[in-house]
């Protein structure tokens, strides 16, 4: 066997793979995912390694999409949630063409029904209702179902005076639901206006993406505005704001460094480090658990 006929078997043999099922092999068992490539520094990441720092490159830390129940169950103390709303959904027999069959989509893709979680967990201790928005369903965008879950948990957390963290992740007002999108605006901010009357604390937490209505109504309305690294925020995208005025704009523009630069974000958090600076936040205003900070009615 020559030198080159070698170098072929061993180099550029096609790997094998296991079949079960029936004797004609017909179910290959594919191995899982096993790495994945990081979308800003372009290194090859292990999927064991990238799960286990909370889906943040320890190359160059940027920040993967996480669904929201990741989001929850990390913030939670011992994991524990408790759900609220989930049976406020979008109907599927909403009349825009195409709609009812991308809401199917969206929930067997998701695994979820709509595209905001809300509930109560303790953090730190402490009672806290909460809101997560999830990329997977229909990219967060906000329809009736969303505005509707949000708006509540804000109502019962003033009812039961507790604090409200909220992780704001959105491309936008959902089209197929016309005015009816719009109209969460209004409702959610109401919502947040009459928590904040209560004298009671609401922290947003920016992440990517965070725009169109969501950003022009709840997500920018707390008293301590946090946001991960590099998020994109803002109402227009920046793509569009270019066409518009015929101007390129900054580097980094509509980033979270960016607009903190501008005094529209208070403090950039690591995911990695959140629920501890959530805690030191829900503390100094509560006095913490020892202090009233679990408020149980």
């Amino acid at each position: 066997m020559g030198f080159e006929e070698t170098i072929r078997k061993i180099f550029f043999r096609k790997p094998k793979i296991e079949l079960e099922g029936g004797a004609d092999g017909s179910k290959p068992a594919v191995p899982e995912k096993v790495s994945v490539r990081c979308e800003k520094c372009r290194q090859i990441l292990l999927s064991s390694e990238l799960d286990a720092n909370m889906k943040v490159c320890p190359k160059c830390g940027y920040h993967f999409k996480i669904g929201a129940r990741e989001r929850l169950a990390a913030l939670a103390d011992d994991g524990e949630f408790v759900e609220m709303f989930s049976e406020v959904v979008t109907p599927v027999d909403a009349d825009f063409p195409g709609y009812s069959d991308k809401l199917e989509k969206a929930r067997a893709e998701s695994g979820e029904t709509e595209g905001a979680i809300v509930g109560v967990l303790r953090l730190s201790g402490m009672y806290v209702a909460v809101f997560a928005m999830d990329h997977r369903f229909m990219m967060g965008s906000m329809g009736y179902a969303v505005g509707e879950r949000i708006t509540r948990i804000f109502e019962y957390a003033t009812l039961h005076r507790y604090p409200v963290v909220g992780f704001a992740l959105s491309g936008g007002a959902r089209m197929q639901e016309g005015i009816t999108s719009l109209m969460q605006m209004a409702k959610t901010s109401a919502a947040v206006g009459k928590h904040n009357d209560a004298g009671l604390l609401y922290v947003p937490v920016l992440t990517n993406p965070t725009t169109g209505g969501v950003s022009a109504s709840f997500a920018f309305l707390g008293d301590i505005i946090l946001a991960e690294p590099d998020a994109l925020i803002g109402f227009a995208g920046p793509r569009v704001i270019e066409q518009t005025i015929r101007q390129k704009l900054p580097a980094g523009f509509q980033r979270a460094e960016f607009l903190q630069q501008k005094g529209y974000v208070d403090l950039i958090v690591k995911r990695t480090e959140m629920k501890t600076k959530l805690g030191e936040i829900l503390a100094l205003h509560t006095g913490g658990a020892e202090n009233g900070g679990e408020n149980r009615q």
